[in-house]
């Protein structure tokens, strides 16, 4: 379902991408084109089938969420290939892909539509969505999203999310934001959409999640691929690196 081969992408420092210009301007190419970058993910190999669901754990910042991304078709890699066997529904952010300015039925809209749902399917879907996503969502829904807090952001980008019929899901932490009653819904519909067969990735820090949904584990560490096994193997490996 997922195929990764040699993956790996650069990122420049975010304060030495502000001065790219100044320092064309005073050191002019004798400058190292290589100063200032880091490769958060590299020689990164990976098959996940069909069905399977797999949790990602790692220290802050060691690619675990740049690794969806690059899954999900929002950051292209700079080595390497990724190929996927059908189309992807992804929640990544707490923003959930949302545009600032529209209000939360704009959104619903524009997300459905950009994911490939049909304008019938988001009409007959809409109060579904409206309603899993709460009360608080249901009453600010014509309202700008902006005005929105992240947990009704996320609430609301889960339940679009959830209609989508796509084989693969990736879920990058969504479930720690929320009230108890908006997990509880979560877990059912995680539950339902792995029953059907759905291939799940998962990021979370929270290892009740990881060991309730997925079987395999991956532990990313300075780049790189350190464990890819049960998911047991991958926590205990992790652990180890932050309690070290």
């Amino acid at each position: 379902m997922i195929r990764v081969r040699g993956l790996g992408i650069q990122f420049h420092q975010g304060r030495r991408r502000n001065l790219r210009l100044r320092e064309l301007l005073f050191h002019g190419s004798k400058r190292n084109p290589n100063h200032g970058t880091f490769w958060p993910l590299r020689d990164v190999d990976l098959d996940i089938t069909a069905g399977e669901a797999v949790g990602v754990v790692g220290r802050n910042g060691t690619g675990k969420s740049t690794l969806l991304k690059l899954i999900a078709g929002v950051l292209m890699p700079d080595e390497g290939s990724i190929h996927l066997d059908g189309k992807v529904a992804p929640l990544l952010e707490l923003s959930a892909g949302f545009a600032s300015d529209l209000t939360g039925r704009e959104n619903v809209n524009l997300v459905g539509a950009l994911h490939g749902m049909s304008r019938e399917q988001l009409r007959r879907n809409f109060d579904h969505i409206v309603e899993f996503a709460g009360d608080q969502v249901r009453r600010s829904i014509d309202a700008p999203v902006r005005h929105y807090s992240s947990g009704m952001r996320v609430r609301l980008g889960f339940s679009v999310i959830a209609q989508l019929p796509h084989p693969i899901l990736l879920v990058d932490e969504v479930m720690a934001v929320g009230d108890a009653e908006f997990r509880a819904k979560c877990y059912d519909t995680m539950e339902h959409l792995l029953a059907e067969g759905r291939t799940l990735v998962l990021v979370s820090h929270n290892e009740s999640d990881l060991t309730r949904f997925c079987t395999r584990g991956l532990f990313i560490n300075d780049g790189g691929m350190a464990v890819d096994g049960s998911m047991s193997d991958a926590l205990t490996a992790y652990k180890e690196v932050v309690e070290a």
